[in-house]
């Protein structure tokens, strides 16, 4: 039936599902004369792969990207040990007697000395869901105390069960929290003594102003909108505003040269390469915690890649595209603008990792154009990247590459899921009480509107990232080739500079810090608090920051994280002057501002240019 199917009706899409039936498809006048029912293209591998693959990428668009079957194998790696455990199963089950035993003492202090009750179990730190002190009265505090005591013993079930592999027991341990995390009491308006106190003072307005945010927050999200507030931060007027040119271009980079603010600066100046999964932005906030106006106000000469926002026609982007057509071209526009002056090279995120990479390569083909290297939260080694590794995997990574084959790209809002899954408590959950429960907009900030700024990921480059840098650490292990030759971190010989930050879920900094270990020069590594965003947002004037800094020389010992916070020495504010005042003795004596813009070459236009506003 399929060879005689009418031409006209032969799908014309690059979707898996219509290469699909094109593969099946025979022409008729082969098939009436005997030819082989597949043959060439037309053969059953290439036919099942097609079909393989438009059943992944249908299903991963319905759960998000995740891969069904990478959780399903390590639910199963512990259910069938944990079922060969008796032992296991024994300690479980004096657990759950001991934590009722304790859950009834409570609840026995709590009916004879009221909100003075000593608590049976306290929340982590980081845990803030029950710190009201409505928690604190019958019957609210017997259901939370019930809620941890829960929580904890799951987390003893999902954990050292003998022979579950670290990695599936990771995923198991992070699911079941994540289901707990849904069904909180302080979820749901019926048992959060906080939403029923808003609601009986309110009449009720607090849960018709939810029902609002909630219908407004699915329009736009429907129809490809930013968040409500977001419009407060219009890029090139309130965010991305220092005064600036654009002086290259090509079709992955606009190139911004920013305007001096001093009569003279240092002679080297300072390249930025953002990470691309985001808009530059992030370090041209607002004008009072502009990393970029930081830099011009103390005599540097600041360059900033804005790189473009990919769609469908840029599926076959390669990492190494991002290389050349990113860094390496930038650095090139930088050398013809400030002829004869080694470079500062500062990368944040994936932007940092891809800069190691180029400097690597640098050093491995002779090219000495840099004069330092500065890497924000980024990793070079990926064997501890924290909880993000929960999402790589063969069969995640397999699943993902299936869904963005067929897009070409990987949208925003699916990695913005796997992100906001690390932290679901402060970035799903308290929003969705604060807003939904309680009818309260959490007020928009210049952080937050450039974070629902985001951009999408062109499946091959992507793809490669994936599978050589978190998957098989190429890069630490020297295994990754640029232009066929692998490279090595340990030939970068510049002086290197490295931030990490105290609650970073996406670079954790002890990942960051390994390049202290695989470096074969003089490595500068602060840690300051906060995360991976808002840590290295961190201008002058926060009285509430602090940070710790210490230099591993070329020839020195190295130093494990734990003795290295011993040893550091500690700093309070912001960690931008460290930073500045390290670049400033590595550069010379000040001289007259370079020109605007590549020799005969005018400007492009004015910053922020036109790449950073594509949606």
């Amino acid at each position: 039936m399929l060879a005689a199917a009418p031409t006209k009706l032969l799908p014309t899409s690059d979707h898996p599902a219509a290469r699909a039936i094109r593969l099946l498809q025979v022409p008729a006048n082969d098939a009436a004369a005997g030819s082989p029912p597949l043959d060439g293209e037309h053969d059953m591998p290439a036919v099942s792969a097609a079909i393989d693959q438009a059943v992944h990428a249908t299903l991963a668009r319905l759960t998000g990207g995740l891969s069904p079957a990478a959780l399903a194998d390590a639910w199963f790696d512990w259910g069938i040990h944990i079922a060969f455990s008796p032992g296991k199963q024994a300690a479980l089950a004096v657990k759950a007697t001991r934590k009722n035993m304790r859950l009834g003492q409570f609840a026995f202090r709590s009916l004879t000395k009221g909100e003075t009750a000593e608590p049976c179990i306290v929340p982590l730190p980081q845990d803030r869901r029950f710190s009201d002190p409505a928690w604190h009265s019958w019957p609210f505090n017997f259901v939370y105390q019930s809620f941890l005591l829960g929580q904890q013993w799951w987390h003893n079930a999902t954990t050292d069960v003998p022979g579950v592999a670290k990695a599936d027991e990771a995923i198991v341990e992070f699911s079941a929290r994540q289901m707990l995390d849904a069904v909180s009491p302080s979820n749901s308006p019926l048992s959060n003594p906080v939403v029923l106190r808003e609601t009986l003072v309110s009449g009720g307005a607090n849960l018709v102003l939810g029902a609002l945010n909630a219908v407004e927050d699915a329009r736009r999200a429907l129809g490809g909108l930013k968040p409500a507030g977001a419009e407060a931060y219009e890029v090139g007027r309130d965010v991305a505003a220092t005064r600036g040119e654009v002086v290259y271009r090509n079709r992955l980079i606009e190139l911004i040269q920013y305007t001096p603010t001093t009569e003279t600066v240092h002679p080297e100046p300072v390249l930025i390469v953002p990470a691309w999964i985001m808009k530059y932005y992030i370090l041209d906030l607002s004008p009072q915690n502009s990393l970029v106006r930081h830099l011009v106000g103390r005599g540097f000469t600041v360059f900033m890649i804005s790189w473009r926002n990919p769609g469908p026609n840029d599926r076959d982007l390669s990492f190494d595209d991002y290389r050349r057509l990113g860094v390496m071209a930038a650095l090139d526009a930088v050398s013809a603008t400030v002829l004869g002056a080694r470079i500062h090279t500062a990368g944040y995120c994936l932007g940092g990792t891809l800069a190691a990479i180029a400097a690597a390569t640098m050093a491995r083909d002779g090219d000495d154009r840099l004069a330092s290297l500065t890497l924000f939260a980024a990793q070079v080694d990926f064997t501890e990247a924290g909880e993000l590794t929960l999402f790589i995997n063969e069969s995640q990574i397999s699943f993902l590459e299936s869904l963005m084959r067929s897009e070409g790209v990987l949208e925003a809002r699916q990695m913005a899921g796997a992100f906001q899954l690390l932290r679901s408590n402060d970035l799903i959950w308290s929003r969705v009480v604060n807003s939904y429960l309680l009818g309260r907009r959490e007020p928009m900030s210049d952080l937050m509107a450039w974070n629902a700024d985001a951009t999408r990921m062109p499946a091959r480059m992507h793809a490669e990232y994936l599978r050589s840098l978190f998957l098989d650490n190429d890069l630490a292990e020297g295994r990754f080739r640029v232009e066929g030759r692998p490279v090595a971190l340990s030939d970068i010989r510049v002086p290197v500079f490295a931030a990490g930050t105290e609650r970073d879920h996406v670079a954790p900094w002890r990942s960051v810090f390994k390049l202290t270990l695989l470096g074969d020069t003089d490595v500068t590594f602060l840690l300051t608090s906060g995360g991976h965003n808002a840590g290295i947002v961190s201008e002058p004037g926060r009285t509430d920051r602090h940070y710790r800094i210490y230099t591993k020389a070329e020839a020195g010992p190295y130093i494990d994280p734990d003795r290295w916070l011993q040893v550091a020495r500690p700093g309070s504010g912001s960690w931008w002057p460290e930073w500045t005042g390290w670049l400033s003795a590595r550069s010379g004596e000040h001289i007259p501002p370079p020109q605007s813009g590549l020799p005969g070459s005018p400007p492009l236009g004015p910053a922020p240019g036109t790449y950073v506003r594509e949606a």
